[in-house]
Parts: structure tokens; C-alpha cells; sequence
């Protein structure tokens, strides 16, 4: 059918603002698919006097559920209900919506987490290091409540400074993505006023609280100086004794090496240290983990889906009329395989029918572990989000819309969906049930331009130009893993650096002794990085474990619409590792070169 008219105007819709063909697409494409409004009378006149009412768009408090069924009683037949989360364009929306707010509840307290570790060792230095400074102030004088108004404000001041240049950051950052030239643009086809961004309300709670906790942290941290007169102030920071721990009692601590044994007992000595040392390294590794693998698990997913299950070169979308024995007389001259999809309401939601004609290996299936399945003429095959409705072997029951027949199947194995829940089955099970279908889909390997056009065709989809609208989609996710890497290096150095330069002034005694027993700074320098390394190890080997139960919890939440394999590939592992091993040598290395300066006279003479 042609409808012809003269373009009176250019519009945006909400019910469009994702403008996806189909479930098959990720990302818009206007050079193959768009729409067009037209008024009633303009239908009704291409249509020769024909009314036609797809859809009856209505606003009420019931449920889905409750007004499928007094719909389908008053009609006497199942007809299609959908809420609007079921719309596709306002429910890609939603979930982007979703997504935008599941990130924000993991980054942000990651980085609230870091912004607290990073004031904690950076206080705790600052104390240790002006220890001197501040007893020389109660010897002048200096009230308590003066000195620590003094250093309490260095955490309300860098926690001010470090919001304000925080929003600055965090309104460009989000300017260059959501703006009608930016990234996001070419998703979503909204107005230029419907870019504007907005603050939460809970940001400026969340921010007060948290300016609040850092100066409570700056107060604390020096609290505990003022202890005691000032002569005991004036003692600069000794560690604390130790006695024996369980660990030197053993057999084998007297084959340890001088710097295992020296390690260990600062280690213990010093057990929140090397506690936010872990911390650190654990959350650069989830950051690398969770990044790297959510590429590699896309990877994987379009792999599966461009060489394993589209095994054609051409789509061919059947239109509406046409009838199932040209619709196959179309397939077998294109040696294509065929499908015909319908929906039916099945466990209270609606799913979609799919039934096939595969035997030219051009449309193909996968179990959960991505590997190549056929479907057999014994039963249906539930998609991996419907396998928890029922078992293999199990009879489930279906009602398609439009229809008032139900119909029983047995359930015969689980396959992997690419977009949409379904129900899959061959065209021989369901001739053998009496299940009614209709022709939807042809796939061949006849090029898209060599096809005829034909009354019985409604468009053709070339799977190299599909497969290339995922490119707009990856290269969103590969912006978001850049940030993510860019993230873990930033926490790796700034908590890594604090905690060893913290180490380096709680250990300057020491350092100083082994200077003057006659260890080189070579040899005190591997000492420092060999317990960076120890706690590097252990970080790491937390932090991957954790990583992935981060990537799989967000797979479930960002790509809940597709059955995706979490996938991490040994080049994953081996990057995050790598980078996570390079900072912490790197910070290590640049903490040991401080020995180099170290006033030993003034080290070992700090305890009198």
C-alpha cells in the first residue's frame, strides 16, 4: 500500500523518541526506518472508506492483569493489553532512566568511599607530621579548641573546594553527553529544551552529609594529638609496642627471611593501614574487572549473535496479509528459512510465539553456554528468562491474542533469547498441536538488493547494516569503560600514595636504623615495595572475585532485556592485574625514593 502526500511539517513524538524498527535493533537508524503522521481522514481516504483502529490507548487504576481479563471476558477472545512500560520507546527510555540510576548508586559510592579513605590517611599524615608543631602551639599558649579549629577546617575547606569543582565537573561531563549534538543524541530524538539537566534534591543532603563526615574525620584525627600536656605533644609520632603475635611463635618464623619478618610485623603493627591498602587495590580491581569485562561481555554477545544465531546475509519482513503458503513458496525460492511470531499471553505476561523453519541453517539457536542447539519436533523450548516457569518435561499452556483457544505444550529444552521472551518451537510441533501461525520472517543469504519487490514483502533488513547499528551502542559502553579505567588508576595512585607515604613517617625510625646498620637504599627501597606487593596480591586476588559478582549484578540490572553470558576474557584478567600490579610499584617505587632524603640524625633522635 502507498500512501502519498505532501510533507507539511517536521515533528518529534514521545511514543518515537527511541525510533527502533524492531526488538533486533540497539541503536536508531533514520536512513532505513522512521515514521510519519497522518490525520484520520487522510487514513481513512488511502484506506477507500476503511476506519482502522490499531490500538485503543486508555487510562486506568487497574492492573494489567485484571484489565486483560475483563477486556478478553467482554470480547470473548484474548486480546493484546500492554501497559506502558511495554511501549517500546517509552520503555527503552525507562530503562535508560534505570540504568542511569544504577550506575549512579554504584560510582558515586565508590567515589564517596575514596574521597573518605583519601581524608582518613591524608589526616592521619598530616597529624604524624606536624605531631612537633602542634605541641610547640600548647607550649606557646595555644588553647586545644583553637588548634583543632585549625586543622578541623583543612577538611571543611578541601571538602568545599573539592565539591564545588566536583559539580563543576560532573555538569560538564554530563553537558557533553546529554546534549542534542552529543552522545546520547543519537539514541534519543528528543526537543533541544528537553536537554536540560537537572540536579537530584538528594545530591545536596548526600553533599552536606558528606562535608559534615570529612571535617568530623579532620576533627578526630587531631583530637587525639592534643591528648596528654604539651611536652607529651611535643614527642614526635612514635609506633606503637608490639608484643610477640601468634604468627612469631610459630616453627616457621624462624626460617623467614629479615624482610618477610619486618614486613609482617608492621603489617600487624599497623593493621588499619594495611586494611584501607586492600580496600584500595580491591576497588581498582572491581573498577578494571567490572569495566573490562562488561566489554568482553558484549563482545562475546554480538559475536554469538553475528556468526552463531544470524547465520543470512538478508532479513525478509513479510507483510501483515500475506498468506503462509506463498509466504513459503517465497522462502523456498530464496532458500531461506522461515518464522512466524506471534503473541500470546503465557504466566500472567505477555511472551512472543516464535515458530521455525530452519532446515536451510540459516537461523540458528544456542543453549546457556553459547553453544549451537537444534530444535527438535518434541516440544517448545523456553527462553533463559522464562526457564523458572517450568521444567524440561514439564506441559505449559498458552493463549495467543486475539483468540479464545488455549493451547498445551510440552516443554522440551531452554535456548538462548537474543531481545524478547519467547516461546520457541518448530513448524512440525506445531502443526502436530494445531497451533494457528502466520509467516513474519524470511532469512536467506540472496542479497538485500537482488531480492524483487513484492506484494508479499514489507522490507528487507541487510544483517551487515544491522550488525553495524550495535557499533553506536559500543561505542557508548567503550566511553563509560574509559572513565571506569581512568577511575581505578586515579583511586589506585590517590589512596595508594597516601597509605605509602603515611607508612614511609610511621616507619622513619626504622628506616633510619637500617640506614645506619648499613642496608643501601636499594635494599630498604625492595623492603618498601615487597609489602606494597604482599598487599597488592591480596587485593588483587579479593578483588576479582568481587569484580565479577559486581559485572553480573550489573549485567542484571543495565541488560536485564537480554539473556547476555558473562564473559571475561583472559586478556580482561591479565589488563587489570597489569595495571593494578603498575600502579602499586609505581606509588611504591616513588615512596622508597623518599629514603634517599631521610635525616637519620633527626629520625633516631625524635624519641628523646
Amino acid at each position: 500500500m502507498t500512501i502519498s502526500g505532501e510533507v507539511v511539517g517536521l515533528a518529534k513524538c514521545g511514543e518515537q523518541m527511541i525510533c527502533l524498527a524492531d526488538s533486533n535493533q540497539l541503536m536508531p537508524d533514520y536512513s532505513t526506518f522512521g515514521f510519519a503522521y497522518i490525520s484520520p481522514a487522510k487514513l481513512k481516504a488511502a484506506l477507500r472508506g476503511f476506519t482502522f483502529y490499531p490500538q485503543i490507548n486508555v487510562r486506568s487504576g487497574l492492573p494489567k492483569a485484571e484489565m486483560e481479563r475483563l477486556v478478553s471476558q467482554a470480547l470473548g477472545r484474548t486480546i493484546l493489553v500492554t501497559d506502558k512500560m511495554e511501549h517500546v520507546s517509552y520503555a527503552e527510555a525507562m530503562g535508560e532512566s534505570e540504568e542511569g540510576k544504577t550506575m549512579g548508586s554504584v560510582l558515586p559510592v565508590l567515589f564517596l568511599a575514596i574521597a573518605v579513605l583519601t581524608m582518613v590517611t591524608t589526616m592521619h599524615r598530616i597529624a604524624a607530621n606536624e605531631k612537633v608543631q602542634i605541641g610547640c602551639l600548647k607550649a606557646l599558649g595555644f588553647r586545644d579548641r583553637r588548634i583543632l579549629r585549625h586543622y578541623t577546617s583543612y577538611g571543611f575547606f578541601i571538602g568545599l573546594a573539592g565539591m564545588a569543582l566536583g559539580i563543576a565537573l560532573g555538569y560538564g561531563i554530563a553537558a557533553f553527553i546529554m546534549n542534542p549534538s552529543g552522545m546520547m543524541a543519537t539514541y534519543f530524538d528528543m526537543p533541544d529544551d528537553a536537554w536540560k539537566l537537572v540536579m537530584p534534591a538528594f545530591c545536596w543532603p548526600v553533599m552536606a552529609a558528606m562535608l559534615i563526615l570529612l571535617t568530623a574525620i579532620s576533627f578526630l584525627s587531631i583530637k587525639k594529638m592534643l591528648h596528654g600536656t604539651a611536652a607529651d605533644a611535643l614527642r614526635p609520632y612514635t609506633p606503637k609496642a608490639m608484643r610477640r603475635s601468634r604468627i612469631e611463635k610459630l616453627p616457621l618464623w624462624k626460617h623467614l627471611s629479615f624482610g618477610t619478618k619486618w614486613n609482617l610485623r608492621d603489617v600487624l603493627r599497623h593493621k588499619s593501614r594495611s586494611a584501607m591498602t586492600l580496600v584500595g587495590v580491591m576497588g581498582c580491581m572491581v573498577l578494571l574487572v567490572g569495566g573490562l569485562g562488561m566489554v568482553d561481555t558484549m563482545d562475546d554477545f554480538l559475536g554469538t549473535l553475528g556468526s552463531k544465531i544470524c547465520n543470512y546475509a538478508t532479513r525478509v519482513n513479510l507483510s501483515e496479509n500475506a498468506k503462509n503458503a506463498d509466504a513459503i513458496a517465497l522462502a523456498d525460492s530464496l532458500n531461506g528459512d522461515w518464522e512466524a511470531d506471534s503473541g500470546v499471553s503465557y504466566d500472567g505476561r505477555t511472551v512472543t510465539l516464535c515458530v521455525y523453519r530452519a532446515d536451510q541453517n540459516k537461523i540458528r539457536f544456542v543453549d546457556k553456554a553459547n553453544d549451537l542447539v537444534t530444535l527438535g519436533d518434541d516440544g517448545a523450548y523456553l527462553c533463559q528468562r522464562l526457564k523458572d516457569t517450568a521444567k524440561i518435561g514439564d506441559t505449559i499452556s498458552f493463549s495467543p491474542y486475539g483468540s479464545d483457544q488455549t493451547y498445551t505444550v510440552r516443554v522440551a529444552g531452554y535456548i538462548r533469547s537474543v531481545m524478547t521472551e519467547s516461546i520457541s518451537l518448530t513448524a512440525a510441533y506445531a502443526d502436530q498441536c494445531g497451533i494457528p501461525y502466520q509467516l513474519t520472517t524470511v532469512y536467506t543469504d540472496v542479497p538485500h538488493d537482488q531480492i524483487e519487490t513484492s506484494a508479499l514483502i514489507s522490507g528487507t533488513q541487510d544483517k551487515d547494516t544491522l550488525m553495524a547499528t550495535y557499533d553506536g551502542f559500543m561505542e557508548l559502553m567503550n566511553t563509560m569503560i574509559a572513565v571506569l579505567v581512568l577511575a581505578a588508576v586515579v583511586l589506585g595512585v590517590v589512596v595508594l600514595y597516601n597509605l605509602g607515604v603515611m607508612s614511609y613517617v610511621e616507619r622513619s625510625r626504622e628506616l633510619a636504623t637500617l640506614k645506619v646498620l648499613g642496608f643501601r637504599d636499594r635494599r630498604i627501597g625492595q623492603l618498601l615495595i615487597s609489602q606494597n606487593v604482599w598487599l597488592t596480591v591480596l587485593g588483587v586476588a579479593l578483588g576479582i572475585p568481587a569484580g565479577i559478582g559486581t559485572l553480573y549484578g550489573l549485567l542484571n540490572a543495565l541488560a536485564g532485556n537480554y539473556e547476555l553470558k558473562l564473559t571475561l576474557g583472559v586478556l580482561t584478567y591479565s589488563v587489570s592485574i597489569l595495571i593494578t600490579f603498575g600502579v602499586s610499584l609505581a606509588v611504591g617505587w616513588m615512596v622508597a625514593r623518599k629514603n634517599r632524603r631521610i635525616n637519620m640524625v633527626e629520625a633516631l633522635k625524635s624519641g628523646e
